[in-house]
């Protein structure tokens, strides 16, 4: 099967690194134009410069996701360069505390909330308002396996990432059948977001992996592409599990 966006325009939040950027690779190879959006101008620069080549179009922008004023202005700046948002790529995420939730700080549990939760909502606010509730589109949120149970130390982060996926179902329920809405829920994939959780320990958790490996940012990339094409025609609301089998082990696993 041949996935193609020939013609369609990406925004793709958190698009200087990691799964973002992996993102914003596959679809602008399948002839997508893509606006990568992140905090730093000089990551986005070199970001972009990955992209050079590709069949699909590349433009930055320079945008806070926690801030609301911002996601209007990114959703402007690509319809301006590209006529329109066809997809929408909620990627940015953060975790700055790791521990149990009874000791985080008021700040630490804010700025999880309006980055990985609160974003989600104002940028695909922007993106209707401003492009698909006139010519439709799609819209993907990357969630997380955390998002689908408890765990030691990411608690926030989960509760957060929970919130994505019940995120997801409303948008899809509201905005059918002019948008689609799905999510993404990846188990343990080597970024540097997730180092913490990995680095130095990716053989002993590997074994717990029934496909025995952590995931790699085109194995998330790679169902973001089919997900925005319209071989995926059918599918709104839901949340796609990719976590090598993490999740179907009855003593659980690690996201």
């Amino acid at each position: 099967m041949e996935l193609r966006l020939d013609g369609k325009t990406a925004l793709i939040t958190g698009g200087s690194r990691g799964i973002g950027l992996a993102i914003a690779y596959r679809m602008a190879e399948a002839g997508a134009n893509v606006m990568l959006s992140s905090r730093k101008a000089e990551g986005l620069e070199s970001a972009a410069a990955t992209l050079v080549g590709l069949p699909g179009a590349v433009s930055t922008v320079v945008a806070h996701v926690g801030r609301p004023e911002d996601a209007d202005r990114a959703v402007g700046a690509t319809v301006e360069a590209f006529g329109g948002v066809d997809i929408l790529v909620n990627n940015a995420g953060t975790n700055p505390y790791f521990g149990p939730m009874m000791d985080i700080s008021p700040e630490l549990m804010r700025k999880t909330y309006e980055i990985n939760q609160a974003s989600i909502l104002t940028f695909s606010q922007a993106a209707w308002h401003q492009s698909m509730k006139d010519r439709g589109g799609s819209i993907l949120n990357i969630a997380s396996i955390g998002g689908l149970g408890p765990e030691p130390n990411i608690g926030w982060y989960n509760v957060t990432k929970a919130a994505v996926i019940h995120t997801t179902t409303q948008l899809a329920f509201e905005l059918s059948p002019t948008v689609r809405v799905n999510a993404i829920a990846p188990g343990l994939v080597k970024t540097d977001l997730a180092r913490a959780l990995w680095e130095g320990r990716e053989e002993q958790i590997a074994k717990h992996i029934p496909l025995r490996r952590l995931g790699e940012v085109d194995d998330i990339a790679a169902m973001a592409l089919f997900l925005s094409t319209d071989a995926s025609s059918w599918i709104t609301g839901q949340t796609i599990v990719i976590d090598g089998g993490t999740t179907n082990q009855p003593t659980g696993g690690v996201s």
